[in-house]
């Protein structure tokens, strides 16, 4: 499956929710099993601490060894690959095999899509499995942590970088340089120029920083991830461009230049083309963080070079 596509069959999201019923902190709350999680493939209940979980989601496999948890984890799909120590296999999350996964003997599955009812086909398994759809807004992400938090045992770490994780994020926006104008930005999901708008996730997380989005004008379905044309980004004339498709695609700050008429761009001329880690950019986890740390430093260069 292409890189892009797989990235706009994540763009559809729900929120994640939590049982919590009272008004104390969910990540204050000691965990007393069996529990009952209510999220977005309904409540699942999980009679035990989980200590052979699969992951089929990069992301929550992030969060699940950011939290401590990763000692908890059986196994990893094939596109989870940080961090390097993750116990990374051959099963898919895009096109999952229940019997592969069953043969972990997992006490505890999470998914990021909910390809052929696979949450159905678990739950007849008697496995309890959890779906953690792609986040839409950083809320989204701090809920889906505090979440498997509560699945794992782990209240007390999950609120503790959810905390951090907003406390970096608001020192990152404060310190961030501000431009008189809002500085216009392409961002690269591939080579084809796919790209995302301001209403996805990713596109939200820029705006944190005021920047303006020049594919939003371009996004006629509203899908979130339009497919321009390099004369449409040439006559728009990014201040930034940022590559998403690095890994994936071989893009870089060299490749772009020789493209026909980009020599022009201002973010070609203003050395303003970003390299990103494709992984980061298209994950909604913990490293979110790092990935606005960059785009901030990137607006501080464009700012010394004005």
């Amino acid at each position: 499956m292409r890189r892009s596509v797989c990235v706009i069959l994540l763009a559809l999201v729900a929120a994640a929710c939590n049982n919590a019923t009272d008004a104390t902190p969910q990540g204050l709350r000691s965990v007393s099993y069996p529990i009952n999680i209510v999220a977005s493939n309904g409540t699942v209940a999980i009679p035990r601490k989980p200590s052979k979980i699969v992951s089929l989601s990069p992301t929550a496999t992030e969060i699940l060894f950011a939290i401590g948890a990763g000692p908890q984890v059986a196994a990893v799909d094939d596109q989870s690959n940080f961090p390097s120590n993750a116990p990374k296999t051959k099963l898919s999350g895009f096109e999952p095999n229940v019997e592969a996964i069953a043969s972990y003997q997992p006490d505890l599955v999470i998914f990021a899509n909910d390809v052929k009812q696979l949450g159905s086909s678990l739950t007849k398994l008697a496995i309890p499995a959890l779906l953690q759809p792609a986040a839409a807004t950083l809320d989204d992400t701090y809920a889906q942590i505090l979440q498997l938090g509560e699945a794992t045992g782990r209240s007390s770490e999950a609120y503790q970088l959810t905390q951090k994780m907003k406390h970096d994020i608001a020192s990152i926006v404060a310190s961030a340089p501000t431009f008189t104008s809002q500085p216009r930005y392409y961002h690269e999901l591939d080579s084809t120029y796919f790209s995302a708008t301001s209403s996805t996730f990713i596109g939200k997380v820029y705006s944190l920083l005021h920047l303006s989005n020049i594919a939003d004008p371009a996004d006629k379905q509203s899908s979130g991830y339009p497919q321009l044309s390099p004369e449409y980004i040439v006559q728009a004339d990014p201040d930034l461009i940022f590559l998403a498709d690095t890994k994936c695609c071989s893009q870089s700050a060299t490749t772009v230049a020789k493209r026909p008429g980009w020599s022009g761009i201002t973010a070609v001329k203003k050395d303003a083309v970003v390299a990103l880690d494709d992984d980061i950019a298209s994950r909604w986890g913990p490293r979110i963080v790092d990935f606005l740390r960059t785009v901030s430093a990137a607006l501080s260069a464009l700012e010394k070079a004005a």
